[in-house]
């Protein structure tokens, strides 16, 4: 990561960075996962054709969210260019309600700063770890959380029926802390 980006709390002051703009990414194929003898695995299927998404932007409102979230914000100097936020959970897994980086910045460890500083904040405060969910068709993403010592605790098949994502599952992903 860039020696001068920075990785720090996101207070009321300067709330307006966990407004961070969703920027596209590419949706290039779809995790698998399967689940035999206890163990989880997974398989990947290439699309062929890459399509760019983008998650619509989100109108988080600081005063609500910060009863029961905790918000991390990658800094290039003072340009809000990461969000991480986390969420107490009832149990011993801490969620990661959200991470995004912007395009100029992705491939450079930001993100990964980002979730070492989570991990951090959510063993201070008693959790044995993070989850968070990713669709299965964010290859990307998925991939991104195995390659971040995540592993796979779960799929939810149900999550997108009724909505016009319901060829969609989500796959939730754990990370335990040392």
């Amino acid at each position: 990561m860039n020696e001068k980006i920075t990785i720090r709390e996101i207070y009321e002051k300067n709330s307006r960075d966990i407004n961070l703009p969703n920027e596209p990414f590419m949706v290039f194929g779809r995790m698998i996962p399967t689940y035999a003898n206890e163990k989880w695995d997974y398989a990947t299927e290439e699309f062929a054709e890459k399509v760019p998404m983008c998650f619509p932007d989100e109108n988080y409102r600081y005063e609500e969210m910060a009863k029961n979230s905790v918000f991390l914000g990658a800094y290039d100097n003072d340009k809000c260019i990461g969000l991480a936020i986390l969420q107490n959970a009832l149990f011993k897994y801490m969620y990661l309600y959200d991470l995004k980086v912007n395009q100029a910045y992705r491939r450079s460890g930001v993100a990964l700063s980002l979730i070492q500083r989570a991990g951090e904040i959510a063993k201070n405060k008693g959790y044995r770890g993070i989850y968070t969910q990713g669709q299965d068709n964010n290859l990307g993403a998925c991939l991104f959380y195995l390659k971040s010592g995540f592993v796979i605790g779960g799929l939810d098949t149900k999550v997108y029926q009724g909505t016009p994502q319901e060829d969609k599952k989500d796959i939730y992903f754990y990370l335990d802390l040392k």
